[in-house]
Formats: structure tokens, C-alpha cells, sequence
């Protein structure tokens, strides 16, 4: 069997067509200004037109209000948003139905009270991320380069397609999917050079070492 993979923070044509020629289903887009990954609306229609049928397109957003969740969904062609803040079960539900868009909500995992919390969100969402609990003070919620105990999710079972994210590369991605049992990866600061910075040689390399697990 081969890891699907996505591939996020996607923001210059040639990351984006070096996941796509390597095989990854999903793209993401951030959405969120103090990440070095952020793009804009109108940056990421023009990624977006690169994407072929049958790769997913990715909105990630923090904590989004209303208004921008519409602003970004009215303009562009998403096919899953991916909530990455503080968000309750409750406002998910609410973001579901404003948009009319499946969900993945991304959990921050540290303990097995998180992966508790993780499984109250398979009733509102379509699929479930399980990330590194961000360090406390970190302006960003993901994407800094961390992983969590992959054994505190050995043998878990989910009612909803999940991914692994947290620190994952090249380097740790066999051990990654043999202990937790991941068959979907969730990729950013892992294939890059420098934060926002995606780097093709390794985008490629993660992929190529994906489809042979």
C-alpha cells in the first residue's frame, strides 16, 4: 500500500505542481496572516487554476468569524476547509452549515485527553487531523516543526478518515506510519527550507518515500 499525502501551506506554482507530479491528494492553502505560509484570496485562485480534478484544494483557516470564511468560500473553488483554532464542536457545526463545505478539524495532540477531544468533532466533520499540541505562546497552532507521541494513538480507532500531521519528513515518516498506523499524511514545514519557504527536492523526496510504504 502507498501514504496519501497533503501537501499544506502551498503558495508558489512550482511546490504546487511538484505535489501534484508527485502524487498528493490534497493541497493546502493557509488562510491565516501571522503564518509564513499565508496567501491571500486572490494569490490562491491563481494557484488554485494550476490544480487538476481529483487533487483537493484545502482552505486552512484559525478561528475564522463569519465574514471571512464567506469571503474566502464565495471566491474560490474549495473543496474541504480545515479548521485549525480554538474551535468547538459547536462552531464547526456552524461553519459546515454556513459554507456548505465538508470539515477537517485539527486537534493538538499531548495526551490522551486530547485524543478524547478529537473524537467529539467525528460528528460534525468529515475528517479528523491529529497534530502536535502547539507550545504554549506559539503564535501558530501548526506547522512548527513537532511531533507528539505517535503511541498515545497506537491501536485508536476513529469513526472518520483522519491524518497524521506534526513534524513529519523524509527522516521520521516510516517510524511515523508504522507506530501510529496513519494510510494519510499532512506535510508543511517537513518540505521546506525555510518556514514558507517549500522546497521541490524535498516535496518530491517525501512523496517518492509515501508511495512505497
Amino acid at each position: 500500500m502507498s501514504i496519501d499525502v497533503k501537501i499544506c501551506g502551498i503558495n508558489s506554482p512550482a511546490a504546487l505542481d511538484a505535489a501534484v507530479e508527485g502524487g498528493a491528494k490534497m493541497l493546502g492553502f493557509v488562510f491565516f496572516p501571522p503564518s509564513p505560509r499565508c496567501v491571500t484570496p486572490t494569490e490562491a485562485a491563481s494557484l488554485m487554476a494550476r490544480v487538476p480534478d481529483g487533487v483537493l484544494k484545502v482552505a486552512l483557516m484559525v478561528n475564522p468569524d463569519d465574514f471571512d470564511v464567506g469571503a474566502v468560500c464565495r471566491q474560490l473553488p474549495i473543496d474541504l476547509i480545515q479548521l485549525h483554532g480554538q474551535e468547538t464542536v459547536e462552531r464547526v457545526a456552524d461553519i459546515k452549515a454556513i459554507t456548505g463545505l465538508p470539515i477537517m478539524k485539527a486537534v493538538g495532540i499531548a495526551g490522551a485527553e486530547d485524543i478524547a477531544r478529537a473524537h467529539d468533532f467525528e460528528a460534525v466533520c468529515e475528517r479528523i487531523l491529529l497534530d502536535a499540541k502547539a507550545p504554549q505562546g506559539s503564535a501558530l497552532p501548526g506547522g512548527n516543526a513537532l511531533s507528539f507521541d505517535w503511541d498515545l494513538i497506537r491501536g485508536e480507532t476513529w469513526a472518520k478518515p483522519w491524518l497524521l500531521a506534526g513534524g513529519l519528513n523524509a527522516q521520521n515518516l516510516e517510524n511515523a506510519v508504522k507506530t501510529s498506523g496513519a494510510g494519510f499524511v499532512h506535510v508543511s514545514s517537513g518540505v521546506e527550507d525555510a518556514p514558507g519557504h517549500k522546497s521541490v527536492i524535498k516535496i518530491g523526496e517525501f512523496l517518492r518515500l509515501a508511495s512505497s510504504l
